[in-house]
């Protein structure tokens, strides 16, 4: 065991692994960004961990991972104890060590992003888990307690993957159904694969097979099977059913051709990038399929500042277009999406059109341009937050061949939730119980996460709406402590 260096981070600067050239990125290179770090650079760049005694990256994660301690173990070069130490809070280390906004959480806490470079913490944890899998490692599950229990998981996105992995680690069987062929719901579908390559996904299904979780795919519940046949037959059910609605800005011209809301794109475009339908034809269970257009030399306009904007934009970039520009009603400070991710998108060759609020989408059959006003701050609200308000004669066209309407997505729960006593809030959002503070639960005795039929418990972007792959992971996981919880009083 090697004695860490007191200034690493002084004498070492942070570096990411390297990435794909710009040049084949816009040539339409689909390869994940960022490469791997071999050994030594990953040791090197955990090493500028300083240890903090009070850690606000483990803090700043919302799964509250223990990341300096398995920081020093991949410095240390004990990648099989950093892969047990990352799962023992993390279902899904190797997908957010890719998909993380870390800007935003833990690499945005850390101590030394104020001047030093902040520690490197997602690209290690993606080289972590890669190498363990690499040399073998699984989860061992040799001291799981048979309870025989079994637990329903509805949905094989983060929330319910996550679920089923803390489920069968408490002994309980878990069988994932999902209307899709494949697991991962938007990180199959809906993630490009510059950010998160399928075979990441294969792995994982194939480390949950060996868990002994069941995946029961291309079956949907409420059509296949009834969510009363699942209350009968189990112990439990986990409901992680995510966010598919779109955000509808109610835009004139928005049934114009060749405006198309952002999922659908990327969904069929996934599709065929990944090669599971070279023409991108509708899946079993997807209604809003869309024609997608030959973005070859087009002119493309996105509607939004979101990451999943930035997927778009990047993606519509690979795709051959003449030109990109993102719209977004507020200043760049204000966005949403991740500081890397939009940095890529720019330096991709996208351009943003900050303080531009759309109106109107023009055109007879087919659009050609956008219609905006630019924006100022107003007056602020009983929050706090100042809104936005147009500035009078500052009206203008952007022309576009193409318009992707990115303006985030609503949950839209199916209506046989209701004839179970589940209730919805009026946004959509399922509700359930919220986890304790201090040990004082509210209201009447329900566990975290529980909706109101004891039996059935919720998670992830059907309950929260539209949020990052890490909080559904959290909630997916929590949920599974609280139906084990259920099952052992």
């Amino acid at each position: 065991m090697s004695k860490k260096p007191l200034f690493e981070f002084i004498d070492r600067e942070r570096s990411m692994p390297k990435r794909v050239p710009l040049e084949l990125r816009r040539e339409g290179d689909w390869s994940e960004l960022y490469g791997r770090f071999a050994t030594e650079e990953a040791k090197q760049q955990a090493s500028r961990c300083l240890d903090c005694g009070n850690p606000y990256c483990t803090t700043g994660c919302p799964l509250t991972n223990r990341i300096p301690q398995w920081l020093e173990l991949a410095r240390e070069g004990r990648v099989v104890e950093a892969a047990t130490l990352c799962h023992e809070t993390n279902p899904l280390p190797e997908i957010c060590g890719r998909v993380c906004p870390q800007d935003r959480l833990c690499e945005g806490a850390c101590t030394l992003d104020d001047g030093f470079g902040a520690v490197t913490i997602g690209a290690v944890e993606k080289y972590i888990t890669d190498a363990a899998f690499a040399q073998g490692w699984r989860p061992d599950l040799s001291t799981a307690p048979a309870t025989g229990k079994r637990v329903a998981v509805v949905g094989a996105g983060p929330a319910g993957l996550a679920c089923a992995d803390r489920l069968v680690r408490a002994g309980i069987k878990a069988v994932v159904f999902d209307r899709y062929e494949k697991i991962g719901g938007l990180l199959q579908f809906g993630i490009p694969t510059f950010k998160l390559d399928r075979e990441v996904l294969a792995k994982r299904r194939e480390v949950l097979d060996g868990m002994g979780v069941q995946f029961r795919l291309g079956v949907e519940v409420g059509r296949d099977v009834s969510l009363q046949s699942l209350l009968d037959a189990f112990d439990a059910v986990f409901l992680g059913i995510g966010s598919y609605r779109y955000t509808d800005g109610r835009l004139p011209g928005q049934d114009l051709a060749n405006v198309l809301p952002a999922l659908p794109f990327l969904v069929q475009n996934g599709r065929i990038v990944s090669g599971d339908d070279p023409v991108g034809r509708p899946i079993a269970g997807w209604e809003d399929h869309v024609n997608l257009p030959d973005l070859r030399g087009k002119r493309v306009v996105v509607l939004g500042g979101g990451d999943t904007g930035m997927d778009c934009m990047r993606s519509a970039v690979r795709l051959g277009a003449k030109s990109v520009h993102c719209l977004y009603r507020r200043d760049e400070s204000a966005m949403p999406g991740s500081v890397r991710e939009v940095a890529n998108a720019r330096e991709e060759g996208v351009q943003f059109l900050f303080n531009r609020q759309p109106l109107a989408l023009l055109g007879e059959d087919s659009v050609r341009a956008v219609r905006v006003v630019e924006t100022r701050l107003g007056e602020a609200d009983g929050r706090g937050r100042r809104g936005i308000e147009a500035v009078p004669g500052s009206e203008q066209d952007i022309e576009a061949d193409v318009v992707i309407i990115a303006f985030g997505f609503q949950p839209e729960p199916p209506d046989w939730l209701a004839a179970h006593g589940i209730e919805a809030e009026a946004n959509g959002r399922i509700r359930v119980a919220p986890r304790a503070r201090y040990g004082v639960q509210r209201g009447p005795a329900r566990l975290a996460y529980q909706t109101a039929h004891p039996k059935i418990f919720a998670g992830g972007d059907g309950v929260r709406g539209a949020d990052l792959v890490v909080t559904a992971v959290q909630e997916g996981r929590d949920a599974a402590a609280s139906i084990a919880r259920l099952l052992r009083d």
